[in-house]
């Protein structure tokens, strides 16, 4: 069959709407017909060359929509369910599966390939293959993933909304809840507030965290992170140690979760400075490979028993916590709606990710043509 799609044909170029070949499913696989999906600035690390993929690569890694067809040997969903797609795909079977740790299933070794699980590609053009970003492809109408990339939600909710289920907002409430073990009556600072960094403070919140600083240079962020429970925002990162200094009587914060869009050493170096002893610092935004982005005396991580540790997808668990997560929203304690500043067609694809890049989005959406 034809898909839409937007494709990324190299490093440093924008999108490209083309019109591509795609196969029907395989063992495992299901066919998907896709509803939304989430503008994410993971996506961004490919055209800036942060993260190279192998091109050409249709783009989007959140997604979510309704299950068409499926092949054989497919046992988690029947065709007219409502899915949302995890960019892990998780087996259940592996080392980190087995063990609760889905996040870093081995299926994901792949996903900047964007090939399948066998190896091999369902998008075609032009006599080429086509990778899926992390998989799936989500920027296409249609795309033919891996049963392992899917968990069914319930047929009620907005699937236009829950597709932010799929990356962000895991990520960022997971990093929180889960690596950075928040707990009652910590203070917290959060550096960068996008689309991770907003749900780095709702988890926070529902942590119960005493205070939730957050750091931001652009004030619609800064306004955002308040209405969503942060109780101090600030333009500057030392403005922030400021406060933290004030707020925990020198002590510093209990954790600190960086998911600025590009790390740089000089966030990391400032949220290891922020937090006193026992301190977790949660790294969640990427950069490139080639850079080192902490340097830090390592006295000071052994004599005030710091920690410094990477998270991927919120050290969450996709088949249990997307489901829960969105329970929580349908109970009205998770915000979703809120989230979406701007939805876009397909082919405004580089308009959404400029917005981004302005700063004006906390999250744009790609609505599909029904």
């Amino acid at each position: 069959m034809k898909t839409k799609a937007a494709v990324l044909m190299g490093e440093g170029k924008p999108f490209e709407i083309m019109e591509l070949d795609l196969d029907g499913p395989k063992e495992g696989e299901v066919l998907i017909k896709y509803t939304a999906a989430g503008l994410c600035h993971s996506d961004l690390h490919l055209t800036d060359g942060d993260l190279p993929p192998r091109y050409p690569m249709v783009g989007g890694h959140e997604g979510s929509g309704v299950i068409e067809e499926v092949g054989p040997g497919v046992t988690k969903v029947r065709p007219g369910d409502h899915v949302v797609c995890s960019f892990i795909p998780n087996c259940g079977t592996c080392r980190y599966c087995s063990t609760g740790r889905q996040s870093l299933c081995d299926m994901g070794a792949t996903i900047l390939e964007g090939m399948l699980p066998d190896g091999t590609f369902r998008f075609h053009g032009n006599g080429q293959d086509f990778g899926g970003m992390c998989m799936l492809g989500t920027f296409s109408e249609r795309a033919t993933i891996s049963q392992h990339s899917v968990v069914k939600v319930d047929d009620w909710l907005p699937l236009e909304k829950a597709v932010l289920v799929g990356c962000g907002v895991p990520t960022g409430w997971g990093s929180a809840v889960y690596s950075g073990n928040v707990r009652a009556g910590d203070i917290v600072v959060i550096y960068g507030i996008g689309g991770i960094g907003i749900n780095a403070v709702q988890g926070a919140v529902h942590a119960g965290a005493k205070y939730v600083v957050v750091v931001d240079p652009v004030a619609f962020k800064r306004d955002t992170a308040v209405k969503f429970g942060a109780t101090h925002a600030f333009a500057s990162a030392a403005e922030a140690q400021e406060k933290i200094t004030e707020l925990s009587w020198g002590q510093g914060a209990d954790a600190a979760i960086v998911t600025v869009g590009t790390v740089e050493e000089d966030v990391v170096s400032a949220a290891i400075g922020s937090v006193g002893k026992g301190g977790q610092v949660v790294i969640v935004g990427l950069s490139s490979p080639a850079k080192f982005t902490v340097h830090w005396p390592g006295i000071d991580l052994t004599l005030n028993e710091k920690t410094i540790k990477g998270s991927l997808f919120g050290s969450a668990n996709p088949q249990y916590d997307i489901v829960r997560l969105l329970r929580l929203y349908d109970a009205g304690q998770l915000k979703l709606d809120e989230l979406v500043t701007q939805t876009y067609t397909l082919e405004q694809v580089n308009e959404g990710y400029q917005d981004l890049r302005d700063g004006k989005n906390i999250r744009g959406v790609i609505i599909h043509d029904s």
